[in-house]
Parts: structure tokens; C-alpha cells; sequence
């Protein structure tokens, strides 16, 4: 077996990314061991449905788990719900736990997105992380990360804003532009963006994938999922 050390993916959609991830998280931890990796992150869309499974299922098997959520962002506040204004756009923004404290801010976070800001979807907003950012690690996420949007828009120096913002809230250690190359020609100018916004602001960077799946014969059943 093939041993990659000091990989940890940071980006995964398991099985409770209701019908998007196809990765049953019993599987993924047997793939994190095959491959000789030490840690790994669950990113679910919006929810934290699985997080105990996965928890006990990865210390059980000596694995360091990393629980997270991709989050859903309003475009404005969590309690505007007007189809008219734009609010069923949402972005997101992968949240990961740095400690206890994140995970209880991360529950809360969640929670208030369920049960404040529903609207389609489980809906947080800025106002919510910058209460309950403590002990919390932020990615800007895929190409809809609210910074990935509006490189993609050509908003250059909106986006440069965005992050800048998202760096004051979260500390400018606990915030990283999320790099990720799917063959996909607008994630190329994205990262291009993303690397000018590294370079100017001295923001730190990190690379994922953004899994859904285990390995490449899976493709196809994640597609029958979708």
C-alpha cells in the first residue's frame, strides 16, 4: 500500500450530505488507514448529523477526527426569506473545530441556521460567526464560497474584501483561501484570484479536494445519488 504522510483532507461530504456525499463514514476511515493518513475532516452540508459516529468510529480506529460543517451563508441575514432578493442564493464556508470550544460554537452556529435562518436551506449569516467564531477554523470553501463567487464574477476587489472581512472575524490564523483544482476552467481563474489575494494580504493558504466520493469507481453512484 501506497503510505501518504502529512495529507489530511479537510473537505468531505459523508453519507449525511443528504443525497450529495456517498461516503458511508465506516468506509472512510477504512480509506484514511489504507492510505496511511492520521487524520481526517467531516464537512457535511449544513448539518451535523453525523458527527458522533464519526467521532467514535475514528478514535476507536486511532484515526484523529476533525469535525466540521460546510456551512450555508445568507447573502444578507439569516431572517431575510424573499425569493425576490436574492436570499435562496447562498454561500458557503467550511467551519472546522479546533477544540471543545469551537464544537459547542459550531453546534451553535448550526442550530441557529436550522431554527432561525431556514430558508430552503439551513441558513447562518455573519452576525452568527461573529459570535460564535471562537475555537472555530474557516475555509472559504468551494466555488461557492462567498470570496470564490466573487472572484468569479471578475469582483476582484469585493472578494479581497470578503476575506479580509472573514480574516478579522475568525483571527488571521484561524482563516485560510481554499485552493482546489477539479479540471474545471472557472476554479482556475478562481485560484488565480485566491493566490493575487495571498500574495497582497499575506493570507494563509490551504489545498482540498472537495471529496463526495472514495475512490474513482464510486463516481458513478454519487451521480445516481445527486
Amino acid at each position: 500500500r501506497r503510505r501518504i504522510m502529512g495529507l489530511v483532507h479537510l473537505h468531505i461530504h459523508s453519507e449525511y450530505s443528504l443525497l450529495d456525499g456517498a461516503c458511508r463514514i465506516s468506509d472512510l476511515i477504512d480509506r484514511v488507514q489504507h492510505l496511511g493518513q492520521e487524520a481526517v475532516a467531516i464537512t457535511d452540508h449544513g448539518a451535523m448529523y453525523g458527527v458522533i459516529q464519526f467521532y467514535k468510529e475514528a478514535v476507536s480506529r486511532g484515526i484523529k477526527p476533525i469535525i466540521g460543517c460546510e456551512v450555508y451563508l445568507a447573502q444578507r441575514s439569516r431572517f431575510d426569506m424573499d425569493y425576490s432578493q436574492g436570499d435562496a442564493e447562498r454561500g458557503h464556508l467550511v467551519l472546522l473545530c479546533e477544540n471543545e470550544t469551537g464544537y459547542r460554537n459550531l453546534c451553535k452556529i448550526v442550530s441557529a441556521a436550522f431554527t432561525q435562518g431556514f430558508y430552503i436551506k439551513p441558513r447562518a449569516d455573519m452576525e452568527l460567526l461573529r459570535e460564535y467564531h471562537e475555537g472555530l477554523i474557516a475555509l472559504s470553501a468551494c466555488l461557492s464560497g462567498p470570496v470564490s463567487m466573487l472572484l468569479a464574477q471578475g469582483n476582484y476587489d469585493g472578494a479581497k474584501e470578503k476575506a479580509l472581512e472573514l480574516s478579522d472575524i475568525f483571527g488571521p490564523e484561524n482563516f485560510y483561501l481554499e485552493l482546489q483544482d477539479h479540471g474545471l476552467d472557472e476554479q482556475r481563474l478562481v485560484n488565480e484570484g485566491l493566490m493575487r489575494i495571498h500574495r497582497e494580504t499575506g493570507l494563509p493558504l490551504v489545498v482540498t479536494n472537495d471529496v463526495h466520493y472514495l475512490k474513482r469507481e464510486d463516481a458513478y453512484t454519487q451521480d445516481v445519488l445527486m
